[in-house]
């Protein structure tokens, strides 16, 4: 037979490769080989010297081989126990599949498909697939030569069903795409490989410039250049939400999200010591009284929950019962047991001039369906609602053309409404300002995730509004507007562009506007000044290409 030319392996293992900046041997721990030397089976086998068992035995030099002029035919691997599929990769000989379907099976019996094409033209197919099962099967219906079909190799990547990682490596890896978005959620246009690649390049600069460790202990930091403090707790939430995401394409991710844990237990809130104290200073002594501050509790409850689906909970720290603690003191004194909206920090109690206000940033809907499931408490049912309702009372009654969100709301608990002017940062404290410029990725977070009809309302309406007012020109998006679309501030970051391609997926009209946003920020420089804007680009890319998921 003749043989068809193939990419030479050391080549194709790198075209194949989404993470290419990770050496080898690390690439393969992060997406873990589950299929070498497992039975295999067939339909029918061309003769001696092509059984299936030579498709899984590491070798190219032998292959299986079907029978000639015959559809349909298969060939099927038994895993031995249940596995989360994250990829398929498929060597073929010069006798290929034109049409076939990759499957999973629980029982053998009864089939999944995960991936199908009707254009399949040989060498090697690497496949990103999403889907569980024991049993693995290639199903050919529509052979691309007159031969039969043939396999070098045929690989299947993932990891045991339920294992967290099984401290073998993440549930989850970065790249690997196991958790799908809502049904008609946008993303950027071409190959997802190159997509996901742009972000771990980001994602290596954001470390470098913002991941430290100065000041020993075992600890890890995420610097706050622009903060009032060296160290503050939204730069820390923000660390652990990537470092838990990230894993899979960092293989130093676990050793920097267990460096932040440690900073988050040394580093308790005065008031509350389940949380974290919301700033540090040079010498790494929070400050300021020790309070905790909603953002930050928010975020490193989330990171937590990931972590535990990533790697499990039996290693050096429980994620998940610190997740739980965590949950508990957010609900306990950082949200509003009347109005059931979160608070400023655990720091403002009833009677105070605090106590009925409420950040919009910190509305992050997703979280608290996480800390619902996590928890089993239907607490977190009736936040969502709350804060849901008043996303959109505020984007109907008081920004109804552009359905911008205040940096803060005002009397929670009779008539809420925006900050008439400083109640706490800055006289545009009821605007669209350096808070709430990061409210059209909060509320699309949930949008693409969740598919909820109120997040994808709210943020449908972002996203018509601000690329119209731009004339669908990224560059033209503005530092602040006043919440009829008044610009503040002229000039450019990516803490107020950044947030609005999260909103654009969520709009099927919307393919170019969200190209333009994602290379507008593909081509902007990381800002080694800023950790705030330089942190909200990387989790909106994290997002925009795919990778942001709900524990």
């Amino acid at each position: 037979m003749r043989r068809r030319s193939v990419i030479p392996l050391g080549l194709a293992a790198l075209l194949a490769l989404p993470l290419a900046v990770l050496p080898e041997s690390e690439a393969e721990a992060a997406d873990a080989l589950v299929s070498a030397g497992k039975p295999a089976t067939a339909s029918s086998v061309e003769g001696s010297g092509f059984a299936p068992g030579l498709a899984v035995d590491g070798d190219r030099a032998t292959r299986w081989a079907s029978l000639e002029g015959v559809d349909p035919q298969w060939i099927r691997i038994d895993l031995g126990a249940g596995h989360t599929l994250s990829r398929v990769k498929l060597d073929w000989e010069a006798a290929y599949a034109k049409t076939y379907r990759v499957q999973t099976s629980a029982d053998g019996t009864t089939w999944t498909d995960v991936y199908s094409t009707t254009t399949g033209d040989g060498a090697v197919d690497d496949l990103a697939v999403s889907g569980t099962g024991r049993y693995v099967r290639v199903y050919g219906t529509g052979r691309g030569t007159p031969y039969g079909y043939s396999l070098h190799e045929f690989e299947v990547y993932g990891s045991p069903t339920g294992t967290g990682g099984g401290g073998t490596g993440p549930g989850v890896p970065f790249g690997s795409h196991l958790k799908p978005y809502a049904a008609g959620t946008l993303k950027p246009s071409g190959a997802q490989s190159g997509i996901d690649q742009k972000v771990v390049d980001y994602y290596n600069r954001w470390k470098a410039a913002f991941v430290r460790q100065n000041c020993g202990n075992g600890w890890y930091q995420v610097i706050s250049p622009d903060a009032d403090h060296p160290y503050v707790a939204e730069a820390q939430g923000y660390g652990m939400v990537i470092a838990a995401t990230m894993a899979g394409a960092d293989p130093d991710a676990k050793k920097i999200f267990d460096g932040l844990v440690k900073w988050k237990i040394d580093h308790p809130s005065s008031i509350n010591p389940d949380l974290l104290a919301a700033e540090q200073d040079v010498n790494c002594r929070s400050v300021n009284g020790g309070d905790g501050a909603t953002d930050g509790d928010m975020d490193v409850a989330y990171g937590l929950l990931l972590a535990d689906k990533q790697w499990g909970s039996t290693g050096t720290y429980n994620y998940k019962a610190l997740a739980l603690k965590h949950i508990a003191a957010i609900k306990k004194d950082e949200l509003n047991a009347t109005t059931k909206l979160l608070k400023l920090g655990d720091w403002s109690s009833s009677g105070d001039q605090y106590y009925y206000i409420s950040r919009t940033s910190d509305w992050m809907v997703d979280h608290f369906r996480a800390f619902r499931a996590a928890s089993g408490d239907t607490t977190w049912d009736a936040v969502r609602t709350a804060h849901q309702t008043q996303i959109a009372n505020l984007q109907s009654g008081y920004a109804p053309s552009t359905g911008l969100l205040p940096d803060f709301v005002v009397d929670t608990n009779t008539s809420p409404k925006p900050a008439p002017g400083e109640v706490l940062e800055d006289p545009n404290d009821g605007q669209y300002w350096w808070n709430a410029c990061r409210t059209p990725w909060r509320i699309a977070d949930d949008a693409v995730t969740s598919g909820d009809a109120k997040s994808l309302a709210a943020a449908r309406k972002l996203n018509g509004w601000i690329k119209s007012k731009t004339g669908g020109d990224p560059n033209k998006i503005a530092m602040g507007y006043k919440l009829n679309g008044t610009q503040i501030s002229a000039g450019s970051e990516a803490a107020f562009f950044a947030p609005f391609a999260v909103a654009a997926m969520t709009d099927s009209g919307s393919q170019a506007w969200l190209d333009a946003l994602w290379n507008k920020m593909v081509a902007t420089p990381i800002e080694t000044g800023s950790y705030f804007s330089a942190s909200i680009q990387l989790q909106v890319m994290i997002t925009v290409s795919g990778n942001h998921w709900v524990p």
